[in-house]
């Protein structure tokens, strides 16, 4: 990450590089989360030339597994679809995404960065050799793209489908536990705040009482967000969570092509996904750690020892 981050830096003219810096305690630009089409901090990739958004994509991918950094792509390329789809009135386009420095990487011990634009939040904090990996936001508008009935493109497939699995398998009693309300919230409820809420109730349904294929599938559903991380980071995420409770929530419909919502929480975890809006068509999905968020854990650990 320091590397790709250097040559990101270099690669960008004086006035870019103006606006992709900041200072690491700026705390309102690097404590961000923004996946509507907002202004944000940082440089578009639409001001870019060739080389210097290549160098924006190496340091995005250094923060993503490859099936992660597919999914970002067709996130970004869905911004062209959804401007055809809305008769190209908004504007948008797949250079709205913006990549922001926290700090210098060359010479800092504490540095951040992030790669945002709508649908699309990856934030990274670097203290020393550990990086701290959240929050993490994919989304998809449309969620999916059909000809004659099958899908054309559906980025936020698996993690739809592999959580309906769950669900399949609590059976009747299960599923009265696991479904806390007969309606979805209208989007995650993390939504853009800084700090993510360490607890939203009703919790749901415990992984203690699922069967061991409910176990097995909620375990599966959690690696395959922690997995959108590289492998490194991924198991140490995994480690984190290692002998700790799960909850498994679900609102809304239990049928496909319905407006849905389920999360999962656990110690310093919450994963969120929703498909709410334009009649269940239009997912978001969201990687928080509630008490490290932004790089909290490492920055206490690092205060601790530096003073």
């Amino acid at each position: 990450m320091r590397a790709a981050a250097g040559a990101l830096l270099t690669a960008l003219d004086e006035p870019s590089r103006q606006r992709a810096r900041h200072d690491f305690d700026d705390e309102a630009a690097r404590r961000w989360l923004e996946y509507r089409p907002l202004p944000r901090p940082g440089v578009s990739l639409a001001d870019l030339d060739v080389t210097a958004r290549k160098a924006a994509h190496r340091l995005l991918a250094t923060a993503l597994s490859p099936a992660a950094y597919a999914q970002a792509m067709a996130v970004v390329a869905l911004e062209e679809v959804l401007d055809r789809a809305e008769g190209w009135r908004r504007g948008r386009h797949s250079g709205d995404y913006w990549v922001a420095v926290f700090g210098d990487p060359a010479r800092d011990d504490r540095w951040a960065w992030r790669f945002e634009g709508h649908h699309l939040s990856v934030s990274m904090t670097v203290v020393a050799d550990q990086v701290s990996p959240a929050p993490l936001f994919l989304g998809a508008n449309p969620a999916t793209v059909r000809y004659a009935g099958r899908p054309v493109s559906r980025p936020l497939g698996p993690e739809e489908d592999l959580a309906r699995e769950l669900l399949d398998a609590l059976g009747p009693a299960g599923r009265a536990a696991a479904v806390v309300a007969d309606e979805a919230p209208g989007d995650i409820i993390s939504a853009t705040r800084p700090t993510a809420p360490g607890r939203i109730d009703p919790l749901g349904m415990s992984r203690g009482r699922l069967s061991p294929t409910g176990r097995a599938l909620l375990d599966q559903l959690v690696a395959l967000y922690l997995d959108r991380l590289p492998p490194e980071l991924a198991a140490r995420e995994a480690g984190r969570l290692d002998g700790g409770e799960l909850h498994f929530a679900w609102a809304g419909a239990t049928r496909p092509g319905q407006r849905h919502y389920y999360r999962i929480q656990g110690d310093d975890l919450l994963i969120e996904y929703d498909n709410t809006t334009e009649d269940g068509n239009h997912a978001h999905t969201v990687l928080r750690r509630p008490a490290s968020d932004f790089g909290a854990d490492v920055l206490a650990a690092h205060h601790a020892t530096a003073h």
